[in-house]
């Protein structure tokens, strides 16, 4: 079966799945606890430009992304953003964030976005074969993390 990408609105199921992810992942070294992520993807689920992505393979959930408004505090002048791109470590080796990145994006050109944002200090390669470069090199909690953007006007 082919993997496929389904907007968490339509499966709120899937929320505490997810969650799980990102709370381990992304929030638990933030001080954070596991109802600020649901309450995050609940948000998320019920926003009509704020999405959140779930990637299933044979109908097991793999991965997650979101589109969001804001995800840098040091730049608010950037919007919107690629954010929270999870794959499940079974999951991956096989392509499926870039899958994800494919979703978040055909969400964003649907919004009439132009310019995607994201940051990483671990997966600038990742993001650099899905087409997106690097506009800056910065420092975020003592490590060079780079700010990325992906030019959706043109694509």
């Amino acid at each position: 079966m082919h993997p496929i990408a389904v907007n968490i609105a339509t499966r709120p199921d899937l929320i505490p799945t997810v969650a799980g992810w990102l709370f381990e992942a992304f929030w638990r070294q933030d001080g954070h606890v596991i109802g600020d992520v649901i309450d995050e993807l609940r948000l998320s689920a019920d926003s009509g430009f704020q999405q959140t992505f779930v990637l299933l393979v044979n109908e097991q959930p793999a991965g997650t992304a979101s589109l969001v408004a804001h995800d840098l505090q040091e730049r608010p002048d950037l919007t919107p953003w690629l954010a929270t791109v999870f794959v499940a470590p079974q999951f991956r080796g096989n392509g499926y964030a870039a899958t994800l990145i494919k979703a978040v994006e055909q969400a964003a050109r649907a919004e009439a976005v132009k310019t995607l944002w994201l940051f990483t200090n671990t997966a600038e390669r990742v993001y650099t074969r899905a087409g997106w470069r690097i506009a800056e090199i910065f420092q975020l909690n003592g490590r060079p993390t780079a700010l990325m953007r992906r030019d959706l006007a043109s694509n």
